[in-house]
């Protein structure tokens, strides 16, 4: 049998045809081949469509169909991967009644920020694991308070990858871990969360019938498998959050384990048993895509938003003679350090672990006379691995000490730069794996529609194709407290003037 896996990301959708036996990947697809724009109608604000993410959906279903290598009818089961905590509101109809405000968005975080204090912080963060911060619940709050006409249509409150399957099949359902990533699950009642609930006053009929992650979630439409050429009835048997179902993708799935990504977001992944929590939710906790009451299963994430988007704005910056792997090739003949330049990547709204603050992008110490778009390019990578390790160093404060991280060679993985800053930054190695986020929902797909006997075995098979280790370059330790004095100086000058910086990037 086939299995057809979609990864909703920001930037475009990718789909790949895996072999359920072999679990080679037979065919892949991205669509559109440009990035995806992300619409900010206002600062800090950031939206998507819907709809059209269902019609990118399609396209690069259908660009994968027209591959040949395979036969469409042999489908037998889909999985979603998505981005994760964006709102998605239909009405009776399905219809989409607004835009989605999206994981990046930073409209939310005051609403979140008092609900956190209103409900109590022991609370939330023992019952939720997090604050409600900028998440999904706070988005709600949002448009319940400055879009009433709109949230007296609402029928279904759903995460992106439930409405992606609702598109498929017309049921509505959601699970734990979506119920979980968008700040509405109570961990310690095992149920969708009271204190929320009330203190918004949100109605629990709102969300979707909540059901197993690995299970069929409807069956396809016959109007939708005839337009794609699939096989009507077909199970949606999978769907989780891009970050849970990046560390299925890597079997990363007991505790220890740790995965991570390098895309729009950056990501660091790692899998507890106990229901652990920051004291500042500077990281957060969810339901892993294994996660079941009484045999906990907490994916611990932290989150840098600004990271390939900001090497993307550089690509921009650059020109369109440039591609990623020409500027890679650039930035490599740079000396470590970049000569002096350095970059902060927190251009892309709030970060949780800088406790929400909108700190900007900023290059400093930009010489005319020395610095080329290389220079800037190599700042831009570095930057970025330097803002992993402020991270990691959260997540070892909160007992995640990886001596190996899982990553797919995808994004910015793909730069030697990139790599080899990240893994010296953080003095750990990376062990590095073929495919990526659709893949895993391919494999997802098989579990919930019963072909694999559970997602511990699923990917026994899976070996990965290198690892790269620390040199024990002491540079990248010099670089990184000079990188860090910088980022806790902008920090510092925030909190003393109670200002936001809403800038992109800012030269200092």
């Amino acid at each position: 049998m086939l299995l057809l896996g979609i990864d909703l990301g920001t930037s475009s959708i990718k789909v790949s045809v895996v072999d359920d036996g072999s679990q080679t990947c037979i065919a892949s697809a991205q669509y559109p081949e440009t990035e995806v724009d992300i619409i900010s109608l206002n600062p800090r604000w950031a939206e998507q469509s819907p709809d059209q993410w269902w019609e990118n959906v399609k396209q690069a279903i259908l660009k994968c169909h027209a591959s040949g290598l395979y036969n469409p009818g042999d489908i037998g089961a889909i999985g979603i991967a998505y981005q994760m905590h964006g709102l998605v509101l239909t009405d009776k109809e399905q219809h989409v009644l607004r835009n989605s405000i999206i994981w990046c968005d930073s409209r939310a975080v005051e609403i979140g920020n008092r609900a956190f204090h209103a409900i109590g912080e022991k609370q939330c963060l023992s019952h939720l694991l997090n604050s409600p911060g900028n998440f999904t619940a706070s988005k709600l709050a949002w448009v319940k308070e400055n879009e009433p006409a709109i949230y007296k249509k609402i029928n279904k409150v759903m995460l992106p990858g439930d409405f992606i399957a609702m598109k498929f099949t017309g049921d509505s359902t959601t699970t734990i871990s979506a119920l979980s990533e968008g700040i509405f699950w109570d961990f310690k009642e095992n149920a969708i969360s009271e204190d929320i609930m009330e203190y918004f006053g949100f109605d629990p009929s709102l969300f979707p019938p909540v059901q197993s992650l690995f299970a069929p979630h409807g069956y396809l439409k016959d109007t939708v498998a005839s337009r794609l050429s699939l096989k009507a009835g077909i199970p949606v048997s999978y769907k989780a959050g891009d970050q849970p179902n990046n560390a299925l993708s890597l079997n990363v799935l007991q505790p220890g384990e740790v995965a991570a990504t390098a895309g729009t977001s950056g990501v660091i992944y790692g899998v507890c048993d106990e229901l652990n929590y920051d004291l500042q939710s500077r990281i957060n906790s969810f339901a892993h895509v294994n996660h079941e009451a009484g045999k906990a299963r907490i994916g611990v994430l932290l989150c840098i938003n600004g990271t390939g988007i900001f090497n993307r704005w550089m690509k921009n910056i650059a020109g369109a003679n440039y591609t990623y792997a020409a500027l890679n090739e650039a930035a490599a003949k740079v000396p470590v350090g970049a000569e002096g330049l350095m970059a902060l990547p927190f251009g892309n709204g709030a970060e949780r672990m800088l406790n929400n603050l909108v700190v900007g992008g900023h290059f400093h110490s930009l010489d005319f006379n020395t610095h080329t778009a290389a220079h800037m390019v190599r700042a831009v990578q570095e930057g970025i691995a330097f803002s992993f390790r402020y991270g990691l160093d959260i997540m070892r404060e909160n007992g995640i000490q990886p001596t190996v991280i899982r990553a797919s060679k995808t994004n910015l993985f793909l730069s030697d730069v990139f790599t080899h800053s990240f893994v010296n930054a953080n003095n750990v190695a990376v062990e590095f794996y073929e495919g990526d986020g659709s893949f895993g929902a391919a494999i997802g797909a098989g579990i919930g529609a019963g072909i694999y006997s559970g997602a511990e075995t699923a990917l026994q098979k899976r070996k990965p194709l290198g690892i790269v280790r620390p040199a024990g370059i002491k540079k990248y330790d010099e670089l990184y407290d000079q990188w860090k004095e910088l980022l806790n100086d902008r920090v510092n000058k925030i909190n003393k003037s109670g200002a936001v910086s809403l800038s992109l990037t800012k030269i200092i």
